[in-house]
């Protein structure tokens, strides 16, 4: 199964996680085994800082991931993550590693649009494209 974490770094599995995954500027993607962390990568996100709707949705789903981990993202975001099979997970904090940790002993699991989304939406002249 492949995670993708959005963060604020290129630290890998100690980057702090960030709060939103349409605006941060790297993806750490996780490749694990039977729980086990087989492989560890950084990609910069080429939607930072501004980006279309479904563009960075499209772009996780190019690097294969099966989920993604982030502390938060827009209603739009999660239909877009649902229609290519990408189980959207919000509220993830900390590092990498801790939302890794509290996602694999599912304290994480679901996922709620961020307030800040649904009230800005699209049509302001705002950089988070992701709300409804």
């Amino acid at each position: 199964m492949r995670i993708a974490v959005s963060t604020e770094t290129n630290a890998g599995l100690d980057a702090p996680v960030a709060g939103h995954f349409g605006r941060c500027p790297f993806f750490t993607l996780i490749d694990l085994e039977t729980e086990q962390i087989q492989a560890v990568q950084v990609v910069a996100n080429p939607f930072f800082p501004n980006h279309e709707p479904g563009q960075v949705p499209g772009f996780i789903h190019a690097q294969s991931a099966h989920v993604m981990l982030t502390g938060g993202m827009g209603g739009r975001a999660v239909a877009f993550f649902e229609q290519y099979g990408i189980r959207p997970v919000t509220g993830a904090s900390g590092t990498v590693r801790q939302a890794l940790e509290c996602f694999q002993r599912g304290e994480l699991g679901g996922y709620a649009p961020c307030s800040e989304s649904v009230a800005h939406g699209h049509g302001h002249d705002h950089e988070h494209h992701e709300g409804r």
